[in-house]
């Protein structure tokens, strides 16, 4: 069985990628930084004796999405599951946000997955089987302050996940959008904030786990998932 993940090198990708790993699966990994996509690769083909490809790219360049789709073809004979996870945050209001932090989040955030997904799509209608994930927001449904462009590009990643929903429902392809509150990751790095306040990565790795592991003729079509206490 194999999984493509992208933004695998920390963070919710990372746990997840243990997640699929620890259930047998060998894995397509991409992030921005081939140091860290070494140790990782190495780490979980040691610890759970799987094959791990992995490539450094920035998805939110178009060629470079489309050459990480091309290079897991190449090797792979069949796709299983297909995880976007890779994206940005850029905090700030529409008024007053970075210049050009609109066109960075929908090009990592929305453009990444669109390339990759389109890239590998034929693959996965040839053998009339897989599934996509899709790794929305709680920012996906809800405008919430200093969210910006941010939410706007999580709404567009959402709306994506539905477009395809209904387009490969047919060809036995599932298709789930992921839509989780705070999570620990490098975006919360120093907020001074009890442990339990933000979620654990693992938990939505165990989320997406959970969502992939059903019958056939069954399928999560979106999920949220929020701390305990609800949104920060």
């Amino acid at each position: 069985m194999n999984v493509i993940i992208t933004g695998a090198s920390k963070g919710i990708g990372l746990a997840i990628a243990k997640k699929f790993a620890l259930k047998g699966f060998d894995l397509a990994l991409c992030s921005r930084s081939i140091e860290e996509l070494e140790i990782v690769a190495n780490q979980l083909k040691k610890e759970y004796s799987i094959n791990v490809i992995y490539k450094a790219v920035d998805l939110s360049k178009k060629n470079e999405a489309i050459d990480f789709g091309n290079f897991v073809l190449n090797q792979w004979e069949k796709i299983d599951v297909l995880i976007n996870n890779a994206g940005i945050y850029i905090g700030g209001e529409i008024s007053n946000e970075e210049d050009g932090a609109l066109e960075a989040m929908i090009q990592s955030n929305l453009y990444s997955a669109y390339y990759l997904t389109k890239t590998i799509l034929p693959k996965l209608i040839e053998n009339h089987k897989g599934h996509i994930i899709n790794m929305c927001s709680i920012a996906s449904k809800i405008a919430y302050p200093n969210g910006g462009s941010y939410s706007i590009s999580k709404f567009a990643l959402l709306g994506f996940s539905k477009v395809l929903r209904e387009e490969l429902k047919t060809k036995n392809i599932k298709v789930t959008s992921i839509l989780p509150g705070a999570t620990w990751s490098n975006s919360w790095a120093g907020v001074d904030l009890p442990k339990d306040r933000i979620m654990d990565a693992e938990d939505i790795a165990k989320v997406v786990w959970s969502c992939y592991d059903l019958a056939d003729n069954v399928v999560v079509e979106d999920i949220t998932i929020r701390p305990l206490l609800g949104d920060l």
